[in-house]
């Protein structure tokens, strides 16, 4: 089993930046893609940037050129650096780690925080 501890969420005014912080802990093997998707209200849940074990990222275009998605694989965290936001940022990010371990892949959850941009 694999926990995941999300931080930094919050309020900020329009063109403000927060760092999102998701650490996994457990009974950890091996860590593959890890990632950070948000809910707004009324919407479904979207990717917002990814990072797979390599380094390589991906990223929503609505956010490309403002956040940053970074990995530190000897903490076993991944981050999520928001800069210039706006308000329609405003969701609850969630960070996903999918985690090697007997018998496959799985992809495991935090549990969200919420991100408040104010106009």
């Amino acid at each position: 089993q694999v926990q995941l501890v999300e931080s930094g969420g919050g309020l900020v005014q329009a063109g403000g930046s927060l760092r999102l912080s998701c650490a996994a802990s457990g009974s950890i093997f091996r860590i593959d893609a890890m990632g950070w998707y948000r809910r707004a209200p009324g919407k479904q849940r979207e990717l917002v940037a990814a990072i797979t074990s390599g380094g390589s990222t991906n990223y929503a275009d609505s956010v490309k050129g403002r956040f940053t998605v970074s990995r530190d694989n000897a903490k076993n965290t991944v981050y999520l650096q928001m800069n210039s936001l706006k308000p329609e940022d405003t969701a609850v990010y969630y960070c996903k780690v999918a985690h090697y371990e007997l018998g496959g892949k799985y992809d495991y959850w935090g549990q969200g925080t919420q991100v408040t941009v104010s106009s």
